[in-house]
């Protein structure tokens, strides 16, 4: 698998050594509030490392899963991936640690996924899925260039500070043809 690189960030293939610093994000209740998953126990955050070192080494590779380094320090501040569900579709989605929230860093790492989707995979459709109260990480959907499709009611676990059992979607998507329009009109 290969690595990636922004101007601030470098998205890399996940290493043994990367526990602590995923552990950190991925085991803080305010992170994961919104995931349909953890907070994690230090075994799973091992077995999501193993997977994803495992799912790298794959060829061809289905799901590609970034670790995401800061260029000025190499510290690791969260994840991002690409999971290809067909041979011209996937979905994308990211973590942050919240120490590296509201920087512009989603919205860094959400555009250069769509570029590697589009234009070295060859994809047509790459779609999205958040919590409908994960204002954060829609907005970053809405600034790469994402519309919204829909929003499915209760269809996912309520985020983790709810007293509700069930919390709405927002499902985002961006095809080839309009991402490539974006790109022009950045020129």
């Amino acid at each position: 698998m290969k690595t990636l690189e922004t101007e601030r960030l470098i998205l890399r293939p996940f290493e043994e050594t990367d526990f602590e610093a995923v552990h950190a994000y991925a085991s803080a209740a305010e992170n994961i509030q919104y995931m349909v998953w953890g907070p994690n126990d230090e075994s799973q955050t091992k077995a999501f490392i193993s997977q994803a070192i495992a799912q790298a080494k794959e060829n061809p590779c289905s799901n590609y899963q970034f670790a995401v380094v800061l260029k000025s320090n190499r510290r690791l501040i969260g994840a991002c991936n690409l999971a290809i569900s067909s041979n011209d579709e996937a979905e994308i989605g990211w973590i942050l640690h919240r120490d590296y929230w509201k920087q512009g860093f989603g919205t860094e790492m959400g555009k250069r996924i769509l570029e590697f989707g589009f234009s070295e995979l060859g994809l047509h459709r790459i779609t999205a899925h958040c919590d409908a109260e994960n204002y954060g990480s829609y907005r970053v959907m809405e600034r790469i260039g994402m519309r919204r499709e829909g929003c499915f009611l209760e269809a996912r676990p309520a985020n983790k500070y709810s007293d509700k059992k069930y919390g709405d979607e927002y499902s985002y998507a961006i095809l080839k043809d309009e991402w490539e329009v974006l790109q022009d009109s950045l020129l």
